[in-house]
């Protein structure tokens, strides 16, 4: 029975003694081992009742054993649902009540606060820690290490992802078997990569890039990984030498560059770097060329299409652009309208082509708002295509916010600023930083007779928000500054304080 995600990304590999993963501790994992973990996981997901199209969903720690549970969801045909592990319980509950997931992995430490919430949305709780203990992978230890993989199509469901707009309200973007086949496919042959790549892996895993780029294009292309739990510039630079290739985010580069250590030398045995998921300052792109004889290659994705564009891997890569449309992905400039603009007019970008996602879950209004009957996904972020063909993003409606790679949608924070003591009103803005390539920044309008407690107020902010969204610095001000329509002119804002970051 064919299955085309767990058979193009997992089932090619079966029986091979090659290394996947390098991990931590110097060991490594072979795909027949990946594989026969994969096997033991996916007859416990069936055994709990999980059958295809239900929702798994998984708040843990990056591993070997989490990749695995990506894998037997595949293999099983239940939808996979990674969330953030900076989430709070109160983030959590949501998306578990509007995903429906009928089972739900969490790390021990936070099982307690988690299990409650868990009962309420009716998800059956289990454990899966960082070294890959837990209740979860206990009662599968003793399973087959072979599985009958369920028949899928490509355009069945594997995954959702979940993306806040900015009313606050979570949107499940649900992505189909070819939505993640077809662009790692792409990207595979767009940037080269093939069974002799070593990918530096220090993404994390609850995110498109980490796992649907990066990690699908390993697969496909037999690739391995040097699997770490997180980005630790010393491991980086002991590692790159027997590496080929690294995916990152602009702060990846900027810790690189601060270190001494870093030098061209370290870097001989690299073919690419990749930039993504926040935009990266041309200072870093000529510093790390510089540095490195490097040019790192910038691209352009999100949670509804995974990669829409990017910048050659022969040919010039443009500092400040995201290159060119990949094969098979329609891109266009259009005014509110819909109506395609001259090249070099700034307009909002839409995209098309087998990358789109289906929809958004149980938000039929919100689908049709933003996905065209014609196949075109209205991505809402502002940009211009130039002569030489080259797209530029120029800035990003709903006033978005992209800070270390992570989305910060700036209403959500706002709802929860607003209700703190002596605050009248609250805008969070985005300004430049120079490591996270852009930080948010609350501006508080006092209340008369009231100065808010700036210190108080970020302390509160640890139950309500993951610590990502946290604003980097509160500034209280008498009134914010409006328009005829009364509108709050957030362009004024950025451009009073977009140097608060900058070096002197």
């Amino acid at each position: 029975m064919a299955n085309p995600l767990f058979d193009t990304l997992f089932a090619r590999h079966a029986g091979q003694d090659t290394v996947f993963l390098h991990l931590p501790d110097g060991s490594t994992m072979t795909h027949d081992a990946f594989l026969r973990m994969t096997a033991r996981f996916a007859h416990q997901i069936a055994r709990l009742g999980l059958e295809p199209g239900d929702r798994l969903a998984v708040q843990i720690a990056k591993s070997p054993q989490a990749l695995a549970v990506y894998a037997a969801c595949a293999q099983t045909g239940v939808i996979f649902l990674p969330l953030n592990t900076a989430y709070t319980p109160a983030e959590v509950s949501y998306f578990l009540e509007n995903s429906g997931a009928r089972l739900f992995l969490c790390d021990g430490k936070a099982a307690e606060a988690l299990a409650p919430i868990a009962a309420k949305a009716d998800a059956r709780l289990e454990v899966m820690n960082a070294d890959g203990s837990g209740s979860f992978a206990d009662a599968a230890a003793g399973n087959a290490e072979e599985f009958d993989t369920v028949s899928r199509e490509k355009d069945d469901l594997a995954a959702f992802l979940y993306t806040s707009g900015t009313t606050g309200r979570s949107k499940g973007a649900m992505l189909t078997q070819d939505n993640l086949l077809s662009n790692a496919q792409v990207l595979t042959d767009y940037w080269r990569f093939t069974a002799d790549d070593v990918l530096l892996h220090a993404l994390p895993i609850f995110h498109t890039h980490g796992l649907f780029v990066a990690t699908n294009i390993c697969l496909i292309a037999g690739a391995q990984m040097i699997f770490y739990p997180g980005f630790d510039a010393d491991a980086v630079i002991r590692d790159m030498p027997r590496a080929t290739s690294m995916m990152g985010v602009p702060t990846f580069y900027t810790r690189l560059l601060d270190r001494e250590d870093f030098t061209a030398d370290v870097s001989r045995n690299m073919r690419l770097f990749i930039s993504g998921s926040a935009p990266l300052l041309a200072e870093t792109h000529r510093e790390f060329e510089a540095r490195t004889g490097h040019r790192i290659l910038e691209r352009y994705g999100m949670t509804e299409t995974n990669m829409n564009t990017s910048n050659p891997y022969d040919g010039e890569r443009r500092a400040g652009t995201v290159g060119f449309p990949l094969p098979g992905v329609e891109l266009r400039v259009c005014d509110e309208n819909g109506n395609a603009l001259p090249q070099g007019e700034i307009g909002t970008i839409e995209v098309r082509g087998p990358n789109v996602f289906k929809g958004y879950w149980q938000m039929p209004e919100k689908t049709a708002e933003e996905l065209r009957k014609n196949g075109f996904f209205i991505t809402g972020d502002l940009g211009l295509i130039d002569k030489d063909g080259y797209v530029t993003i120029v800035g990003r409606g709903k006033d978005l916010i992209i800070s270390g790679g992570y989305n910060i949608y700036p209403k959500e924070i706002e709802l929860v600023l607003d209700e703190a003591p002596g605050v009248l009103e609250s805008a969070v803005i985005g300004v430049p930083h120079p490591d996270f390539g852009e930080t948010p920044v609350g501006i508080l309008a006092r209340r008369p007779e009231e100065a808010p407690d700036c210190d108080a107020i970020m302390a509160s902010l640890t139950d309500s928000l993951a610590r990502f969204k946290h604003p980097r610095k509160l500034v209280v001000v008498d009134a914010l500054p409006r328009n005829t329509m009364g509108k709050v002119q957030k362009n004024i804002l950025r451009d009073t304080y977009k140097g608060l970051f900058q070096p002197e």
